[in-house]
Order: C-alpha cells, then structure tokens, then sequence
C-alpha cells in the first residue's frame, strides 16, 4: 500500500518524465523553487493581523491554499530526487523533537532546547535544522495556539 506523499512523488515523476524535465530537477533547483514558493505563501501573510492570518477570506484562503500545493508539491519531487522518505524524516524529527521539547518542561515557553544528539557532534544545528526548531518552538506548536504563538504573533 502506498501513501498519499509516495502516490505524490510518483505522479511528480511521471510528469516532469513525460516534459522532459528530470534534467532540470536537481537538488538545488527543486530547492530554489520551494524556497521560492515558500515566499509566495509568506506574502500571502505579508501584513494581514495575527487574526487575519488565523481567519484569512476566501479569496485570500485559495490563494494561500494554492502556494501550500505548490510548496508540498516541490517538498515532495525534492525528497523523491534525494531518495528521502518525506513521512520517516518528519516522524523522526518529530521524535526528535518530543525528546529535546519535554511537555513538562517546555508548555507555554519560547525558548531553544539544546541541541539533539545528532547536532552535538558538530558543535553547531545541523543544516537538517527546520524553522521551527530555530525559532525555538519545536514540535510543541503542531498541538495548537500558545501562549508564546500569541506574543510572537502581537496578539
């Protein structure tokens, strides 16, 4: 059985064969173009209030929803040309994460835990590092609002 993320790359890789176009898909263009896409999503967010963001009108939430296809879209072709199962390296930084953001020691607060294991070696974050987890917030947003989503976001 195959997953949603695997039937994804496969339909990605069918297309950019049938377009000729594996020949520009390496890493650091498939890169390139999510960060790009990335920044389109953002300036979707570009001075909307934190409530705005949380409520968007429909038009400003189609758009929004078409730049996240497209982020997940590049996300996907550049791990499937990478060779890196999209869903194992989440679950596994997730992990991660849980071990280095411990709920009791880190509800409600902003602050960066220390590096994981797999960071020590090299004194410095890895460049696997996610904007979540420089931002110092981890895992512990994907349950919800916090406290300290709310004082970042000036509400």
């Amino acid at each position: 059985m195959t997953t949603d993320l695997e039937d994804l790359a496969v339909r990605l890789r069918a297309f950019a064969r049938a377009r000729d176009w594996e020949q520009f898909h390496t890493p650091k263009n498939l890169a390139m173009a999510l960060a790009g896409e990335v920044g389109e999503l953002v300036a979707e967010f570009q001075w909307l209030t934190p409530d705005e963001s949380r409520a968007p009108d429909p038009g400003t939430l189609a758009r929004m929803r078409t730049e996240l296809g497209d982020v997940v879209l590049y996300l996907v072709r550049l791990a499937d040309v990478l060779g890196v199962d999209l869903a194992e390296a989440a679950r596994d930084k997730l992990s991660d994460n849980d071990r280095r953001y411990d709920a009791a020691s880190y509800r409600g607060s902003a602050r960066k835990a220390p590096p994981s294991a797999r960071d020590s070696s090299a004194g410095e974050p890895s460049a696997g590092d996610s904007v979540a987890d420089s931002a110092g917030d981890g895992a512990a947003d994907s349950a919800g609002d916090s406290a300290a989503d709310s004082a970042r976001d000036g509400g």
